[in-house]
């Protein structure tokens, strides 16, 4: 059978000919001298005062809707009043537990430390996943890109249940597509998470002005709060770095005064209600309830609302500041708050509307009433920010329609603003404020949500644990287990409310994940095409060193997402315009399933056929966290890595292996970052190699400079490297053309019925709403050159 398999592989490369042979050759993956980059990554060390300090800072970014929980939560657990005391205790009982096992030794002990290097979240758990098995839907990875230093896996071995799971996942299509489903799902849900928080938030603390003074009524406080809605998101594109010192001082202060106020409710009225940390009477409450104590569920579920958040907003803080800032502050605070609450609900059992505010002590309303509203706007900023580092993460991995991303902040990478998505969540957050009018409906609209994520999370969690953590099969059941009994007991409840503001998140998630799942299934079809109709490398050269056209000055970048082989829009453009530049390099911009990719490298370089052709390959690899710079930036580090490339391919062919590790070993000892060895590593391999290949790859930033180079190389040498040196400078000041693809995807005629609509309909309207290439990549509009064509997918 092997014999036959090899007698069939073999004739298929006589029958494709030489030229096929060829091009496999020129289109070898960049992987023999990227693989050799030293793994630089190193996890930071924090002292225990910088601990202390970031578990501060911490308070005002991660915890803030979690906080504002107890505005609201008694009120939407008995709507209609509370029947009798055991049932208050019951639920404080539950509020207790559920804080016990979900934020605290779920997300705080276990979910936090699956982050992707800091950066937490849905898609980075997806990103981790993508690393550990082939299960990216946009295949546009190679072994190239698992060198990169924070493209960090496990292994093991072949035999052990994380690879029979690895073996499983990349087997099943389905399984994949369900997994991307899954996250899509969730990754709506905390869209429309980051709707209803700000809308329940503000509008609970606006709602001590009817507790203050009874008169108001509650149109008035629906206006404010939505007036202080649209001050928020009006705000959100000066961005927060000149006001975010504020918040973690104002959500200490409020964690502190809701501590403080629930110690003295505790004290005034009734201290017997601290039996509730006994687990029986979560027993009892489950037992006397019956449909209408399992239905409260979705009251109590707001109590834990805003653990997603403290997951999603895990970047720049280390997980132990996390867990400092919780234990120490934020459960102990929570837990007193709801006790307090719930001691003075015994005595006052009719105040349940507006429980928070009527327990406070008269003396101190109104401070408590400005600080708890300062405290729900951090709490919704939070969830906002929460909102649009999800949209870059899900844009980054091809699952959302390009926008505008715009960086608030120099300091801080993590605070951005994007436009579109704030205008629509602002809108649809004012909508469901003025349209329920009441924190109850808003609240089963936000438990639903909230639920939902808390699901997905954990079905992510259980392959982290096989594949990224190789937990033993035992520890994953007893994990899974615990989650789903809690949470699907939450969800069973939820369900029950979804006539009764429920439909909201299902809604508004419908509509983004029909955006979402759209726009991905069309990325990845046009990619499939553009790979299937891509032109072969060896047809390119053999039309010789002007390449059958005439080479006008300047420099030509063709922009394309593939990484080997011609883009079809280039040979588009020359076969219906027999002209091209100078020099050729052909861009490949792609994202990774990695928060960051190091600047030094960041591009990698290839020669592409003999010197004469100009001819040239540049992958710039960004993570889901980069921000694509400005072009000008962009352009000008390309440049820097060509030329770098030059005098480096020069020192290959001037000097043998010793002499080319002597000069590295003295510029090592030069360089004070100790960069350099990654050069000195990928020169050294590719010295071994043909040099007449030309397949050599440089990392941008590289400490090695040019001057010490270029001194270094003979003089015989030098005078080439210089003048093909001078010649690119020439080309670049006789003009730079950006060649990007302006390309039409229709479906086929024989094509079904529900890939029209997403194609012909659904695809091609995003494409024409959400931003071009050009804009993401700010080419100037007088370098810039289109080159349409149709796909048929």
């Amino acid at each position: 059978m092997q014999m036959a398999r090899r007698m069939s592989a073999d004739e298929n490369t006589d029958n494709k000919g030489s030229v096929w042979a060829l091009d496999q050759q020129l289109d070898q993956p960049m992987d023999e001298e990227a693989k050799r980059l030293r793994n630089m990554y190193k996890e930071k060390k924090y002292s225990t005062l910088m601990l202390l300090q970031l578990a501060f800072q911490s308070l005002g970014v991660v915890y803030g809707d979690l906080g504002t929980s107890p505005l609201y939560v008694f009120y939407n657990t008995f709507p209609d009043g509370i029947g009798d005391p055991e049932d208050l205790i019951g639920a404080l009982s539950v509020i207790i537990y559920s804080l016990t096992l979900i934020p605290l030794l779920k997300y705080v002990f276990i979910v936090c430390r699956a982050n992707d290097n800091g950066q937490g979240g849905t898609f980075a758990l997806y990103s981790l996943l993508c690393r550990h098995a082939k299960i990216k839907a946009i295949p546009n990875q190679d072994q190239t890109d698992e060198a990169l230093t924070t493209y960090s896996r496990s292994t093991f071995g072949e035999q052990s249940f994380a690879a029979r799971t690895k073996r499983w996942l990349e087997g099943h299509a389905l399984m994949q597509s369900t997994l991307l489903i899954l996250v899509l799902v969730g990754s709506c849900m905390v869209i429309g998470d980051g709707i209803l928080t700000p809308a329940i938030s503000v509008l609970s603390a606006v709602g001590g002005i009817n507790v203050g003074h009874p008169k108001i009524s509650n149109g008035v406080v629906v206006l404010v709060a939505v007036v202080i809605l649209v001050l928020l998101f009006t705000m959100q594109r000066h961005g927060t770095d000149k006001v975010g010192w504020l918040f973690a001082p104002v959500v200490l202060l409020w964690f502190l005064v809701i501590g403080g106020i629930g110690m003295f409710n505790i004290w005034k009225y009734d201290r017997s209600i601290l039996k509730a940390f006994s687990p029986v009477y979560v027993y009892r409450f489950f037992k006397r309830g019956g449909k209408d104590g399992w239905t409260s569920l979705g009251g109590i579920m707001l109590s834990i609302t805003g653990t997603e958040a403290l997951f999603a907003d895990l970047s720049h803080f280390p997980v132990p500041s996390i867990q400092i800032a919780f234990t120490s502050v934020v459960f102990p605070c929570l837990l007193l708050a709801y006790c307090g609450q719930a001691a003075y609900l015994m005595k006052n059992s009719n105040n349940v509307i507006g429980a928070f505010y009527h327990s406070i002590p008269d003396s101190i309303y109104w401070p408590v009433f400005i600080v708890a509203t300062a405290a729900a706007v951090v709490a919704s900023q939070a969830t906002i920010t929460a909102t649009f580092s999800l949209i870059k993460q899900a844009l980054a991995l091809g699952c959302f329609p390009r926008v505008k991303i715009v960086h608030t902040s120099r300091k801080y990478r993590h605070q951005i603003y994007i436009p579109e998505i704030n205008w629509i969540v602002m809108i649809l957050c004012i909508a469901v404020t003025a349209g329920f009018k009441n924190q109850n409906q808003i609240g089963n609209a936000s438990g639903t949500a909230v639920c939902i994520v808390m699901l997905v999370t954990t079905l992510l969690m259980i392959l982290v644990m096989i594949l990224v953590w190789r937990c033993h099969w035992i520890l994953v059941l007893i994990f899974t287990g615990l989650s789903l009994v809690v949470e699907g007991t939450y969800f069973s409840a939820v369900l029950l409310k979804v006539n009764q503001g429920g439909w909201v998140p299902l809604v508004i998630a419908a509509a983004f994940f029909v955006i979402m799942y759209v726009w991905h299934y069309g990325t990845v079809k046009r990619f499939e095409i553009e790979m299937h109709s891509k032109v072969s490398m060896a047809w390119i050269l053999g039309l010789g060193p002007s390449l059958g056209l005439v080479r006008v000055p300047g420099i030509g970048l063709v922009y394309s997402e593939l990484a080997s082989g011609v883009p079809r829009i280039f040979s588009h453009f020359i076969t219906n315009l027999p002209a091209i530049h100078s020099v050729v390099v052909f861009v490949c911009v792609k994202y990774l399933p990695v928060w960051t990719v190091p600047e030094e490298e960041r591009f990698l370089v290839k020669r592409i056929g003999p010197k004469n052709f100009h001819m040239f390959r540049c992958v710039a690899r960004y993570g889901y966290k980069d921000d694509h710079k400005r072009d000008d930036d962009f352009e000008k580090k390309l440049f820097q890595s060509l030329f770098l490339f030059f005098r480096l391919e020069s020192l290959m062919e001037a000097s043998s292996d010793s002499d080319v590790s002597s000069l590295l070993e003295q510029q090592t000892k030069q360089s004070e970052d100790g960069l350099f060895c990654n050069s000195s590593n990928m020169l050294h391999s590719n010295v071994n190699q043909s040099i007449g290949s030309g397949d050599s790859i440089v990392p941008d930033d590289s400490p090695l400079h040019a001057n010490n180079i270029t001194s270094s190389i003979p003089a015989s040498n030098q005078v080439g490297t210089d003048d093909e040196v001078e010649f690119l400078n020439n080309c670049r000041d006789a003009g730079v053309v950006h060649m990007l693809g302006n390309t039409v995807v229709k479906a086929r005629k024989e094509s079904k019925f529900w890939k029209k609509i997403a194609i012909d309909y659904l695809y091609a309207f995003l494409r024409k709403i959400c931003r071009e290439n050009s804009v993401m990549f700010n080419v100037p509009h007088e370098s810039l050159l289109n080159v349409g064509q149709v796909l048929y997918v």
